[in-house]
């Protein structure tokens, strides 16, 4: 009984590190409003909107750090038309849980977005505690059910994407044009504005003559203290593709939180 609490205890904390990992690249997002501000000065930022929507994938970067908890980078690409797909990889560079997963044996993971699921490869060390799978899926549904900072996570993926990214700030009605800028080697039009998620949150978007996303900052707090997420945007209909991994290789998020030692 010793062992198999010990591989619960071990599972448990693998699950949560990597869970972690989703919140980090998802947690910047907040809820979307389906009012737009009517101040004429944001059309600029509805046409935006507009093309970025059109745009439908990007390749992105970016770098997300949550207080002392977590600091990481990811690099891939994106579609937003359907529903969000796409693969990133994604590297710990610091934090408290990025710690814990170097313990395990894991320093970076491969992260697949479909519709309905989320699935995060671990490394060997995790396929190891369950019977050698390597993939853990996460419905977006057995998130929801969860509570606490797992609420929400699978809408906070989708107000991510650039298109919502402008969609809350002009719903936000608190927006505002910094000026001009080069970003990255481009001539770029800041705008700045104040959007309500889990809590209040700073957003500066510069965008380039075709009305699309080059760069993105969010600043808000955590628990842990300061969140930051900054991505790059480039390729706008680049194609996407993002493979469900075979399920003989991949372990169930919700199963693996109802795991429970035997009684022998």
């Amino acid at each position: 009984m010793r062992s198999t609490t010990a591989r619960r205890t071990a599972v448990s904390i693998v699950v949560t590190a990597a869970l972690a990992c989703v919140t980090a690249c998802t947690s910047a997002g907040g809820p979307s409003d389906s009012r737009a501000s009517a101040d004429p000065s944001a059309e600029p930022l509805r046409a935006v909107e507009r093309a970025t929507a059109r745009a439908g994938s990007a390749r992105v970067e970016s770098t997300t750090v949550m207080g002392t908890e977590l600091s990481l980078d990811a690099t891939g690409a994106l579609g937003w038309d359907g529903g969000l797909t796409g693969t990133l990889k994604i590297t710990y560079t610091g934090g408290t849980t990025a710690e814990t997963m170097r313990r395990l044996g894991s320093t970076a993971m491969e992260a697949r977005y479909l519709p309905d699921a989320y699935y995060a490869r671990m490394g060997d060390e995790f396929a190891g505690r369950v019977g050698g799978r390597h993939w853990i899926k996460y419905e977006y549904a057995d998130l929801e059910d969860l509570g606490s900072g797992a609420a929400g996570i699978a809408e906070g993926m989708r107000e991510t994407t650039p298109d919502r990214t402008v969609k809350r700030l002009l719903a936000s009605g608190d927006v505002r044009r910094v000026g001009e800028e080069t970003t990255r080697g481009r001539r770029t039009t800041h705008w700045s504005g104040t959007v309500d998620g889990a809590t209040e949150q700073t957003v500066d978007i510069w965008v380039d003559d075709r009305d699309l996303l080059v760069k993105k900052v969010e600043r808000g707090r955590t628990e842990t203290g300061e969140l930051t997420q900054t991505a790059y945007y480039s390729d706008y209909g680049v194609a996407v593709s993002a493979e469900r991994p075979p399920a003989s290789d991949t372990a169930d998020f919700a199963e693996l939180l109802r795991q429970t030692p035997d009684d022998g």
